[in-house]
C-alpha cells in the first residue's frame, strides 16, 4: 500500500520517505490533495520503463525479461502468427 503525504510533509521527511521507497514501498506526493509524484524504488522505474518500452501490442511477450532463457522466450511468441478476427455472420429476421 503507498503512503501518501503533502509535499510540505515530505519536504520535510524526505529521509524517512527514500527509506520506505528504498525498501519498495511507493510514496506518492500531493499537492492540494490531488497525488502529483511518487517516490518510488529505482527497481521499480526500471520495470515502469520497461513496460512503456514493450508498448501496449507487444503483449505479454513484452513483459518478459530479466531471467536466462527469455529472449528465445519473447523470440518464440512474436514469432507466433495470431489468426484473424472471427466474423459473426448477422442474423436473418
Amino acid at each position: 500500500m503507498a503512503r501518501t503525504l503533502s509535499a510540505a510533509r515530505a519536504k520535510a521527511e524526505f529521509a524517512q520517505c527514500v527509506r520506505k521507497a528504498e525498501g519498495g514501498e511507493a510514496v506518492v506526493i500531493t499537492r492540494h490533495g490531488k497525488p502529483v509524484a511518487a517516490l518510488v524504488s529505482a527497481e521499480q522505474v526500471k520495470q515502469l520503463e520497461r513496460l512503456r518500452a514493450a508498448g501496449p501490442e507487444a503483449g505479454l511477450a513484452g513483459l518478459a525479461g530479466g531471467w536466462r532463457g527469455s529472449a528465445e522466450l519473447v523470440a518464440a511468441v512474436a514469432g507466433v502468427r495470431r489468426s484473424s478476427v472471427r466474423r459473426v455472420p448477422k442474423r436473418r429476421r
